[in-house]
């Protein structure tokens, strides 16, 4: 029971710290400061972007910015660079939520598996005289095959659902991102043809 009880203080733990930072995430949301930075890139206004963004804690508005400030050398591996730190800020202790979901129960079978080889070697001891003892000792050593399941089921909830946040993000960034970069094209190319209108 102790590496359950172990398991299940670590995954309250992160559970607790995760919520609080997607609960951050909301509130830092601003979905208008978002259109705003498109829009002022659409146009080519890039110091009124680096001045609206200013301060801000939205992680999207912090990856356009990102490909903003690097345009004239890669702006798409700029916003890669910055979206994969923040995906990472995002997918933090997964891999450790995700462990104790499959050790949990078997923790718990392996303590179910001890108690019962206990059980069986009173019963070869004492004999078949006190059978209350055994079922008892049999009966005991199924709770922590039941404390293992908990702990794995109360586990694999929040987790799934940190790990849809996570995607969902991913996705959002892509699609913005790519907003982002063909805006910055169509203006390049719009440069392009005019200092090519006004040489000839």
């Amino acid at each position: 029971m102790l590496p359950l009880l172990l398991c299940s203080f670590v995954s309250l733990t992160i559970v607790i710290e995760r919520t609080v930072f997607w609960l951050r995430i909301r509130r830092d949301r601003n979905q208008s400061l978002v259109y705003r930075v498109l829009d002022l890139a659409e146009k080519g206004l890039w110091e009124e972007v680096r001045l609206a963004a200013r301060g801000s804690k939205n992680f999207i508005v912090r990856i356009l910015v990102n490909g903003i400030l690097h345009r004239d050398y890669s702006m798409a591996m700029a916003m890669e660079s910055a979206a994969a730190d923040e995906l990472q800020r995002m997918r933090k202790y997964m891999g450790v939520l995700e462990t104790i979901v499959t050790v949990a129960p078997l923790l718990g079978i392996l303590g179910t598996v001890v108690g019962i080889i206990h059980s069986f070697d009173m019963l070869g001891a004492k004999g078949i005289g006190d059978p209350q003892a055994v079922t008892g000792g049999i009966a005991q050593a199924l709770i922590t095959t039941a404390a293992g399941l908990s702990i794995s089921i109360l586990t694999l909830l929040p987790c799934n659902y940190f790990n849809s946040r996570a995607e969902a993000s991913a996705l959002a960034i892509e699609k913005y991102a790519t907003s982002l970069e063909i805006t910055h094209e169509k203006l390049m190319n719009g440069t392009d043809e005019r200092v090519k209108e006004k040489r000839s």
